[in-house]
């Protein structure tokens, strides 16, 4: 089949649901908490998320407007890292599904998401905002920059988001002795399209077959 959002609209397809989000699969989320200066604590999950580079390292995400009023205002999540610069990255996994997912409920400004998804607070060391201690892996990121994109429709209209990584925090029993996180016992969470996730498991190694050492060495994170 072909179809062209551009020329047809994003209906065109003729299908019963949309396959565009279900093409560009698996996506990291990016389960972000973030505090307002008056010290209202956010934590919500976005499923347009993604490293930029490694050195400095630096992060990015997207985030639509907010669906409590038609689209009329930005996330507050948006608003609280633009005001705060800073906001919290928690890696998102399968054994906390389901407080990712009571995470997304659009509640009210000044509700606080992690007590209605029922997980811990834990102190950041520069980030103001509290990270998800239940989480195997989190980020301090320092606010850099929004890029805000119009689309014509008020709650499409998005803003990107990216940041640099100041501070990261691993739980030490998902470091392997050779010195390599632990994916397959973290079993990290993405998202698919429609309702749909899914879950790593299953792990292969192929090693880019003209690369240099050194090139091998950046693709690998190697630090000797």
């Amino acid at each position: 089949m072909h179809y062209s959002p551009k020329n047809d609209g994003i209906r065109s397809h003729g299908l019963p649901f949309d396959p565009f989000k279900s093409s560009a699969v698996p996506r990291p989320i990016g389960w972000i908490s973030t505090i307002s200066k008056d010290g209202k604590v956010n934590l919500a999950p976005y499923s347009q998320y993604q490293n930029l580079t490694w050195d400095p390292p630096m992060v990015m995400f997207v985030a639509n407007q907010s669906v409590l009023d038609d689209g009329q205002s930005r996330k507050d999540t948006v608003r609280n890292l633009e005001e705060t610069g800073w906001f919290v990255w928690n890696m998102a996994t399968y054994d906390l599904r389901e407080a990712v997912n009571k995470s997304a409920k659009a509640l009210p400004y000044g509700e606080d998401e992690f007590e209605f998804a029922g997980v811990t607070k834990s102190d950041c060391i520069e980030a103001p905002a509290p990270r998800v201690a239940e989480s195997p892996i989190n980020f301090e990121i320092e606010y850099v920059q929004s890029i805000r994109i119009p689309t014509g429709n008020p709650v499409s209209t998005f803003d990107i988001i990216i940041g640099r990584v100041a501070h990261v925090h691993i739980k030490d029993e998902f470091i392997m002795d050779n010195g390599k996180i632990d994916i397959a016992a973290i079993k990290p969470l993405a998202r698919l399209g429609y309702y749909d996730y899914t879950v790593v498991e299953k792990i292969f190694e192929m090693k880019a077959p003209v690369a240099s050492d050194k090139e091998l060495a950046g693709l690998e994170g190697r630090t000797d």
